[in-house]
């Protein structure tokens, strides 16, 4: 199966595992899986880093690349399809980041290991 992760999962996956749901572990620990993570969720951490808002992750930042592929991950980068897709879902979820995921995930056609409900708003089939 192939997932996409959301930025969250990302960070509690690599960071405090214990935060992930029974269903998202097993999904991340099956080596058969292919674990998406989006070039938008680099920027939602480094920009965070940056304000002070995850200052747990700086070391995760640092050198997010290879720290991805160190996990296993496969980094998905942006395109403007993806940056057209998301300005037009429908919806009043604003979360700029959030949105593109669900772009992402939508143009895949793949689900989003999440746990947050306010991407089911966009059709996104969202695991956890």
């Amino acid at each position: 199966m192939t997932v996409l992760l959301d930025t969250h999962t990302v960070l509690w996956a690599t960071l405090n595992p214990s935060m992930l749901s029974s269903l998202a572990t097993k999904i991340i620990l099956d080596t058969a899986n292919t674990l998406l993570v989006s070039s938008i969720s680099a920027w939602e951490i480094a920009n965070k880093v940056r304000i002070g808002k995850l200052p747990e992750a700086e070391l995760l930042e640092k050198d997010f690349t290879r720290n991805m592929a160190d996990a296993g991950y496969t980094l998905l980068p942006l395109g403007v399809e993806d940056a057209l897709r998301a300005g037009r879902l429908v919806g009043d979820h604003c979360d700029p980041w959030d949105r593109m995921i669900a772009a992402q995930a939508l143009a895949l056609d793949i689900p989003v290991i999440s746990i947050d409900p306010k991407l089911d708003a966009f059709g996104v089939r969202r695991l956890w």
